[in-house]
């Protein structure tokens, strides 16, 4: 009895050391299964848009420089000493304001000459005249001969052609007298003085000063011919925007509009000259400086656009991300045309509909790694969409010719 109780003490023991372990090794397992799923690395979050065919106007950028409608180089028409320069060089003028002033005494007294000859020569008229009325009765009476008669009414119209020569002098000698203060033609900005106070000036030959108008400016770029007889906005009458952007500038756009076209192509550069008119209210673009002008080109029916973060480079191809069904991403090569709306034209590559990754590109690894894709809205739409001047023109409702995207140029 005493042997079989020690036993059943021994089997009771085991039993619950077994049970120990078991747990021990259950609680082991369960440890390194909640470890093993924290170590386990989550989805990469990406930005995706959806690309969507629109028709759209295509822009290409040329490079230009900067005109003004108006440019006058001043000289004297009277010839003397400059007594005063009356603008501060480079400033802002009017039309009308004094420049210049030459001495004026020589020609006050020419034109105080030319009225006392005047004066003379109407009174010689008035007794010419008189004259002349009392032989007319005379030789109706009969009182004097026919070459007396024919003396006084010759010495009429000499005094008469007299007073005009004298007339003709006065007015001459009041213009010179005029030309003696020089004014400016048109409104604009002043250039420095080339003659100063005390020099003389000669008239027709020397250089006084540049004026330039400012406001507006004309900026003027060409095109190559292929571009320029693709252009559909080259044969109709609509307004044709364009977009001017300084060199300094790199975020300043100005908008302007097409106003002329030359009427034939340069032989020796085979491009078409363009000139585009813009504001300048506050005066601050200047005659001569170099600029990038945008303007539209063509016209794409169904083109696909592209934030051009988006574009990724291999060597020479440019690829973006596609996100398929199964949240995986491909790699998909594409061609890129001209820009639109800070958008890029995808000439081939890409189908309507179809998601883009736009974000979040440094995150993908390989080609098919799955990732969480969260949808926004293409980037560059809103922040270039409300800009008037890349609004869409008014478009020809049959241009004579329609690239297709395919057949865009690459820029």
């Amino acid at each position: 009895m005493r042997a079989s109780g020690v036993k059943q003490v021994k089997n009771a023991v085991a039993g619950v050391a077994v049970s120990m372990l078991l747990a021990v090794g259950l609680a082991g397992c369960e440890v390194r299964s909640e470890d093993e799923d924290a170590a386990l690395p989550s989805l990469p979050e990406v930005d995706v848009a959806v690309v969507q065919a629109e028709e759209v106007v295509l822009w290409s950028s040329f490079t230009g420089r900067v005109a003004a409608p108006e440019t006058v180089v001043l000289r004297p028409r009277v010839t003397g000493y400059v007594e005063k320069v009356s603008f501060v060089e480079g400033e802002l003028v009017s039309e009308g304001d004094v420049l210049f002033e030459i001495d004026s005494r020589p020609y006050r007294a020419r034109h105080l000459l030319a009225q006392a000859q005047l004066t003379q020569e109407q009174s010689r008229f008035e007794l010419a005249r008189s004259q002349a009325s009392r032989a007319e009765k005379l030789w109706e009476d009969k009182a004097i001969s026919r070459e007396e008669y024919d003396q006084r009414q010759a010495a009429l119209s000499s005094a008469r052609a007299a007073v005009s020569a004298a007339l003709a002098n006065l007015e001459s000698a009041t213009l010179e007298l005029e030309y003696t203060t020089i004014r400016a033609p048109i409104s604009g900005r002043i250039g420095r003085a080339e003659v100063t106070q005390g020099n003389l000036a000669t008239a027709d030959t020397t250089v006084l000063t540049s004026l330039v108008s400012v406001d507006p400016l004309y900026v003027y770029f060409e095109s190559d011919q292929a571009a320029a007889q693709s252009n559909p906005f080259n044969h109709h009458d609509v307004a044709v925007p364009v977009r001017i952007e300084l060199a300094q500038e790199d975020s300043n756009y100005l908008q302007g509009e097409i106003d002329f076209i030359s009427n034939q192509y340069d032989a020796s550069t085979g491009t078409l000259s363009y000139r585009a008119r813009f504001s300048n209210p506050d005066n601050q673009i200047w005659p001569g400086q170099f600029a990038r002008v945008e303007m539209p080109v063509s016209v794409a029916r169904q083109a696909i656009t592209i934030d051009e973060k988006a574009l990724l480079t291999d060597q020479d191809r440019r690829y973006v991300y596609v996100l398929d069904s199964d949240r995986t991403v491909t790699r998909r090569y594409v061609d890129v045309g001209r820009r639109y709306r800070g958008l890029r034209v995808v000439e081939n590559g890409l189908q309507s509909g179809e998601q883009v990754v736009v974000n979040g590109m440094q995150k993908i690894l390989f080609q098919g790694m799955q990732v969480a894709p969260q949808l926004v809205d293409m980037p560059g739409t809103e922040k270039h969409g409300n800009e008037p001047y890349l609004a869409d023109i008014d478009l020809p409702k049959d241009p004579p010719q329609v690239v297709a995207p395919r057949r865009f140029h690459k820029m």
